[in-house]
């Protein structure tokens, strides 16, 4: 799965709102299956964004570095 950096919160935004737009014009001009699309992007992308917040709201785990394990024929 793909992470959204948090530094391009913003951008979704962005994105959010250009969708909106094209959404209210496809009501205008009747376009069913355009906006049934546009709802379905217009909810996967607030569930990213939503994602994205709860992932900078978790502290960092440092894990280490792994090491390779001596075997008995390496002593």
């Amino acid at each position: 799965m793909l992470h959204v950096s948090p530094k391009m919160i913003s951008r979704l935004d962005d994105l959010e709102a250009d969708l909106i737009t094209h959404r209210d014009r496809a009501q205008a001009e009747g376009w069913a299956g355009e906006i049934e699309g546009l709802d379905l992007t217009l909810q996967l992308l607030r569930a990213k964004r939503d994602d994205t917040h709860r992932r900078t709201q978790r502290p960092t785990i440092d894990l280490g570095i792994p090491t390779l394990r001596r075997t008995k024929k390496d002593r």
